[in-house]
């Protein structure tokens, strides 16, 4: 683990690196987040193998998986279980259900769970986590869900487009985004920071706008 969060024993936020560590998976050891150089990854985790819930959400992103790297993304998943249960439980699904698992998952003993805030009320099995990770290692998103209810594949890859967008044109996203119920698939400018500006996008035909600090384009 980096020594920033062995010291200070602060979890990583929204905008801060993500953790170096040495993991060990079910596709062998990783070093994270630096062999994921160059790309996104969407790290996740589950509060157990062989669990009813975990299972739907391992076959979602399995079924999602194409999706995902269509947007230069990878998939990691994380638990608290060791990796031969990882192995076996992979075997479970592709044999039982028909769908394989392509991308690694964790075997934790705890340590990177403690370290990136995946254990909450005194739990002994992760929160259901997610860490979305640019190319360069930032955090760029952080989402929590409880054990009984299982995570919405679509508003994660929903999510992963968005950053893309936003980051490849500074903007930012609206709500419901490409569906947004005042815009539609337009994205929001960022609005004006000084006067000549504010007065510079209420006349350019560039974006509309309802107000200078309330206005939208769409993307070529």
């Amino acid at each position: 683990m980096d020594k920033e969060y062995e010291e200070t024993g602060k979890i990583p936020l929204i905008g801060s690196a993500f953790p170096k560590m040495v993991v060990q998976t079910s596709h062998g050891m990783k070093k994270l987040p630096m062999d994921y150089q160059g790309k996104w990854f969407v790290l996740f985790s589950h509060p157990a193998d062989f669990t009813p819930v975990c299972t739907t959400e391992f076959v979602s992103f399995s079924r999602h998986y194409d999706d995902f790297q269509a947007l230069n993304t990878e998939l990691i998943g994380l638990s608290m279980d060791q990796v031969f249960s990882h192995i076996k439980w992979v075997d479970w699904i592709k044999e039982n259900i028909g769908d394989e698992i392509k991308f690694p998952i964790i075997a934790d003993h705890g340590e990177c769970a403690r370290k990136l805030g995946m254990l909450h009320a005194k739990a002994t099995n992760t929160v259901r986590a997610v860490f979305i990770v640019d190319p360069k290692g930032k955090i760029r998103a952080i989402l929590y869900y409880p054990a009984e209810i299982g995570r919405n594949m679509d508003e994660i890859l929903r999510m992963m487009k968005a950053f893309q967008v936003a980051t490849k044109h500074d903007v930012a996203i609206p709500a419901n985004w490409p569906n947004n119920e005042l815009f539609g698939d337009h994205v929001i400018v960022p609005p004006a920071t000084d006067v000549k500006t504010a007065k510079e996008r209420l006349e350019s035909k560039d974006h509309e706008c309802l107000d200078w600090w309330m206005c939208h384009k769409k993307l070529d």
